[in-house]
């Protein structure tokens, strides 16, 4: 992997850490003592922080993660895969008392899955864990998988305005919320947030919602002048809307062709969302950065899991070079999710 750009400041990543199982099934899993013959069983890099880490390494990013993982085997292998890819792990708590959090994925062909996840250590990363020595050498903040951060959540929204006081930038990606309530403070937290991150199911979730156009204008009007929400729109590639000096601009980026059959889509918004921060700590304008996110994303289906297709730079931004962007009318957001 090539050495960071020295001019870059550091990333800083905020959330869980787990391993992930990912199981090739067929179309069915049977039940009742029946032993099925699947293609490929993978154990690798879980957790949406850690693989939005990975991602941002990948391309060539100064990046740190702040989390917590079992003093067990699988804390060990994750221990040394971040370290292997780049990623600074000495902000990582180790806590004796709980296991490494565990993700079994059963994935389909075409992509689709089912996740099954054992916590162990995830969600117990508290905001004693972000030291404000590491908040002051960083340039930008963010915060992965919201709806896992339990001990986290109280304190997220002091937190993000502490690091935007100082400078930072800002990103959360909420992620899925496995009891489906959608709260957790997320929306006070969205006042300190430079860029959001979320699928449709996300985004009206957690702005109580059914429009996918009405879901991004009122994130957007939640977060600072300026603020981003990026939606994933899975296989359709991604949206970037800002709302800047109230006037709201929309732009779409679709897939780009790529070589090789899709693997999975284990962390592919995950690897999308290191590639949209990692263009911005470079300056790229908002559609620049959108067709490199989706470059990213897509290259990372290619493989299994979440990690071990992410591109470099080199490889994003020849992708990139390809992916069709165009500025919408906002109005048309709302068909898009149709």
């Amino acid at each position: 992997m090539a050495a960071p750009a020295p001019e870059l400041n550091r990333l800083l990543v905020v959330g869980e850490l787990c391993v992930d199982l990912i199981i090739e099934t067929g179309d069915e899993i049977r039940f009742g003592q029946h032993e099925q013959i699947v293609p490929a069983t993978t154990l690798t890099m879980g957790s949406s922080s850690a693989i939005t880490a990975c991602g941002a390494a990948a391309l060539g990013v100064p990046t740190a993660l702040v989390s917590v993982r079992g003093d067990d085997t699988f804390g060990a292998f994750l221990d040394a895969e971040l370290a292997r890819r780049g990623v600074a792990t000495d902000l990582i708590r180790v806590e004796p008392s709980l296991p490494t959090g565990a993700s079994t994925h059963l994935t389909r062909p075409g992509g689709d899955r089912a996740i099954l996840t054992s916590m162990g250590s995830i969600g117990t990363v508290t905001a004693t864990d972000v030291p404000a020595e590491a908040i002051r050498e960083a340039g930008h903040l963010h915060l992965g998988s919201y709806f896992l951060q339990h001990a986290l959540q109280p304190d997220a929204s002091r937190v993000f305005a502490d690091a935007r006081a100082q400078g930072l930038t800002t990103s959360l990606d909420g992620n899925f919320d496995p009891a489906e309530t959608w709260d957790g403070g997320i929306l006070d937290v969205l006042a300190h947030t430079d860029v959001f991150f979320g699928n449709e199911q996300e985004l009206t979730g957690i702005t109580r919602t059914a429009a996918l156009g009405q879901a991004i204008a009122l994130a957007t009007a939640r977060m600072p002048d300026g603020g981003i929400v990026v939606a994933k729109l899975g296989a359709d590639g991604a949206l970037a809307v800002q709302r800047a000096g109230g006037t709201t601009v929309t732009f779409r980026a679709r897939t780009p062709e790529v070589t090789g059959e899709l693997v999975d889509t284990v962390g592919a918004g995950d690897t999308l969302a290191a590639g949209f921060i990692a263009a911005r700590l470079r300056g790229a304008s908002v559609p620049d950065a959108l067709a490199f996110a989706v470059a990213c994303g897509t290259a990372s289906t290619r493989g299994a899991g979440g990690v071990s297709a992410q591109p470099d730079r080199t490889t994003a931004t020849q992708l990139a070079a390809t992916v069709e962007v165009a500025e919408i009318a906002t109005p048309e957001v709302a068909e898009i999710g149709d």
